[in-house]
């Protein structure tokens, strides 16, 4: 009966053709609309659900999910997880998963358009032509950067940042990265890149991408300090979290022209932008876009109604989803497997 189905939350519109997928299994609630919720509201929405399927503008903590008494798996609709509390649904019993790998391609694409634009001082350049604008009156106006055969430094060597490094080759150009951990041999050569520890990364790159995830030891992780290390000639791309830059110390660096140029998808308190770096014109900025592609973001939704299926025992993962992020979850309160709107889980 269509009223036994278990109940899925959708945060925000996506690719109907991948919600069809949960409608013969679940009874599908699905936002029409983009929408901020508040905290109450999101706990009223999480509350009437066994499944939901969010974005990044949902913070689900332990209040959101305190009166989720049905509530089996929370399915982030990104790779980064940092809007979810891991602890708190670990102690409720939550399952929680990403949609990592998906996006990897269409990230590092992003990242190199970012990088390409901020060197060569494209969002300027189109600014002023919009302005009515056409040629420069001096043959030295407009100089932007070479890339070709400078140093390409990575902070953050997971799955996007070695498809980055692979696209440094077609440029000539040297690959420094640093990880929390190093990678293996093979795959150091296969990005032809070179670990070093993050003070000479800072010291010798020309380009730096951030794509590392953010936590409380990576937030401003490039700060005022870091910045002072950089060469003045440098251009920084954070392709990564807000937060994991000190938007503020990176503003009076690139005013101040002690760091020559950025480029910019995601920032602290988003939406917000910082004043400051609204109003230079040697960054080149972006609203957290870096994964918006059709394809990959149809990926993403596919990824995320994957996990849902298969928590509830459906589909080609049946039992075992795909991309979760705390497995100790599942083992924290004993759960009937088919769980029904008449038949609370706990």
């Amino acid at each position: 009966m269509a009223g036994n189905k278990p109940v899925v939350w959708v945060s925000r519109p996506t690719f109907d053709s991948e919600i069809a997928r949960l409608r013969p299994h679940f009874e599908v609630r699905e936002e029409t609309r983009e929408a901020k919720f508040a905290p109450a509201e999101l706990a009223a929405k999480l509350a009437g659900c066994d499944a939901a399927i969010v974005g990044l503008k949902e913070r689900v903590d332990a209040a959101a999910v305190a009166g989720a008494t049905r509530l089996r798996i929370v399915a982030n609709l990104a790779v980064g997880y940092d809007n979810l509390d891991l602890a708190a649904l670990v102690a409720a019993g939550i399952a929680a998963s990403n949609t990592a790998d998906v996006l990897n391609e269409s990230v590092a694409d992003y990242a190199w358009a970012l990088l390409l634009g901020a060197a060569r001082r494209m969002g300027a350049a189109e600014r002023w032509l919009r302005a009515g604008q056409w040629h420069a009156t001096e043959f030295k106006e407009w100089l932007g950067a070479d890339v070709r055969g400078h140093v390409l430094g990575i902070l953050g060597m997971g799955r996007i940042g070695q498809a980055i490094a692979r696209r440094a080759q077609g440029f000539g150009m040297p690959v420094l990265y640093h990880n929390r951990s190093r990678l293996p041999a093979d795959v150091e050569r296969e990005c032809r890149a070179r670990y070093v520890d993050k003070a000479e990364l800072l010291r010798e790159s020309d380009f730096l991408v951030l794509v590392l995830p953010l936590t409380p030891e990576t937030r401003h992780a490039v700060g005022a300090a870091e910045l002072a290390q950089m060469k003045p000639t440098a251009v920084l791309v954070n392709v990564a979290r807000g937060g994991i830059v000190d938007d503020a110390a990176l503003a009076a660096a690139l005013r101040e022209g002690r760091l020559a140029a950025a480029g910019l998808d995601v920032f602290e308190g988003e939406p917000r932008v910082h004043p400051d770096l609204l109003a230079l014109d040697n960054v080149l900025l972006s609203p957290h876009i870096a994964s918006a592609t059709t394809d990959t973001r149809r990926a993403m939704t596919a990824v995320a109604v994957d996990n849902v299926l298969a928590l509830f025992g459906h589909g080609p993962h049946a039992g075992h989803p795909p991309n979760l992020l705390n497995p100790e979850a599942l083992a924290v309160v004993a759960r009937a497997p088919f769980p029904t709107r008449e038949e609370p889980t706990r």
